[in-house]
């Protein structure tokens, strides 16, 4: 590949991070040095493509600072289908290569459980109760706020979280996506500055982007986010909102300690900072940990959830548990975007499996099933030198750290070429600071052929990591 090559796929690497909101508006570019590393080209190559970039408009330099992204907005742009294997680690990459994935084939990458895995048989009785249910279930829109019925069922479970809510301060949504979209829509406006943890879920990272607000990452520990930089973060960057994830935090695992958690809402309270606490994987606890809402009140806290993890990803509903005037100015949100709830078919259908006898077994037996799983895939993993960062009390994630110097992304597009798709750490990452880990889904582990696939992208990230220092 000759210099001009060279630039030319570093310019490309920009520009469709720049079209698909990885890097927004005022944001600055990877450093020279890095972003060559990363490219595995020299740094005269970025220093040539960058030039050329400022000089088409898209982006300007700053003396003594480095490159940023002109203030010009760009077209939201989503990739071409098919597998992209050349393509940026960013935060659409997961999602597109699990959604198109064959539903057969195992996805350890992936953020959901097997078919087998979900409480199939209580959704068929639900579905056949559904078809004998009123002609208007069937055919109209859903009502603004959500049946009452559904939404009693949801503050039951709040409280048995220690959150009382009335019923008359949840909505309910199509999904846990729009929920978390509906409260930036109203909440926020472009150019505004969000907290988020390093690592976080990656969907989080695209949602925001797609609102052309600026992310600030902090750091998370085992008991959650680092305190000593989330107050620093506060201070330095006045953020409008922080969104985290209490429990079974996605992707480490983690759990939100109660001296955290306290801490956290001290200083939420001291800069005006408005959190959205998603709680997606709450019914995968063991037992109930503290939670930002609960001991909030939800006066600066909002609550967000879904049925999606334990119930089913096809027929969809999510909820928001917040303050009256929020519910209210959400409601017509919803209407405005939406034209009404969620479909009545679906809350319907989740009423009727949650409000079903076997669910709770269901989950229990699920638990087990899980803990079972997570045992078996440390073993797995450990033979390939791949180890967890923290043992999770539940949920259905590991958070692992590769074998030293191998970097996430190789492995995952390696073992993409075997269709095996895998969730390599910086597509997590703000401060794309964590190439050496790896999320893994216990569920979706598959059997041996899994673990061969990743002993081969093991060897084939080895192979490029020393054909890079070759170079350097």
């Amino acid at each position: 590949m000759n210099r001009s090559t060279r630039t030319e796929t570093v310019m490309t690497a920009i520009r469709k991070q720049i079209e698909t909101r990885a890097l927004t508006p005022g944001e600055r570019l990877p450093s020279i040095r890095a972003f060559a590393t990363t490219m595995r080209v020299s740094p005269s190559t970025v220093v040539d493509a960058y030039d050329r970039l400022a000089a088409e408009g898209l982006i300007q330099a700053r003396r003594g600072s480095g490159f940023f992204v002109r203030d010009t907005p760009q077209p939201l742009r989503i990739a071409r289908g098919g597998p992209q294997f050349d393509r940026a680690i960013d935060p659409f990459w997961i999602s597109r290569q699990s959604l198109d994935a064959d539903p057969q084939l195992p996805k350890p990458g992936c953020g959901w459980l097997p078919p087998d895995w979900m409480p199939t048989a209580s959704l068929r009785r639900a579905l056949r109760t559904l078809a004998r249910a009123e002609d208007g279930t069937l055919t109209d829109y859903g009502s603004a706020q959500g049946p009452a019925a559904l939404r009693r069922l949801v503050a039951r479970d709040l409280l048995e979280q220690g959150l009382e809510v009335p019923p008359d301060r949840i909505l309910l949504t199509g999904s846990g996506s729009q929920s978390m979209d509906l409260i930036c829509r109203l909440l926020l406006r472009p150019g505004d500055t969000v907290l988020v943890d390093d690592p976080c879920y990656f969907n989080f990272q695209a949602l925001l982007r797609a609102h052309q607000v600026q992310l600030v990452a902090v750091p998370y520990t085992p008991q959650g986010p680092d305190l000593e930089r989330f107050a620093e973060r506060l201070e330095t960057a006045a953020p409008r909102l922080y969104l985290t994830n209490s429990a079974l935090h996605n992707p480490t695992g983690a759990t939100l300690s109660a001296q955290t958690a306290h801490r956290v809402l001290m200083l939420a309270a001291h800069h005006d900072l408005t959190i959205i606490e998603d709680d997606i994987l709450a019914a995968f606890e063991p037992e109930p940990a503290p939670r930002l809402a609960a001991l909030d009140g939800l006066e600066r806290v909002i609550r967000i959830g879904s049925f999606s993890k334990t119930l089913s990803a096809s027929m969809r509903c999510g909820y928001i548990a917040a303050r009256p005037e929020w519910i209210a100015a959400l409601i017509d949100l919803q209407v405005a975007t939406s034209f009404g709830g969620p479909s009545p078919m679906a809350t319907d259908l989740t009423f009727s499996v949650l409000s079903d006898g076997g669910y709770r077994k269901h989950m229990a037996a699920l638990r087990t099933r899980l803990a079972r799983a997570r045992k078996d895939a440390v073993t797995r993993l450990g033979a390939l030198g791949i180890t967890p960062w923290i043992l999770p009390r539940g949920g259905f994630y590991l958070w692992c750290c590769l074998p030293e110097g191998l970097d996430g992304a190789d492995v995952a597009r390696a073992a993409l070429k075997e269709e095996l798709v895998l969730a390599p750490g910086n597509a997590f990452s703000v401060s794309r600071s964590l190439p050496g880990f790896m999320r893994f889904n216990v569920s979706q582990m598959g059997g041996l052929e899994v673990d061969a696939v990743l002993a081969r992208a093991l060897n084939s990230a080895r192979e490029m990591a020393r054909q890079r220092s070759g170079d350097g």
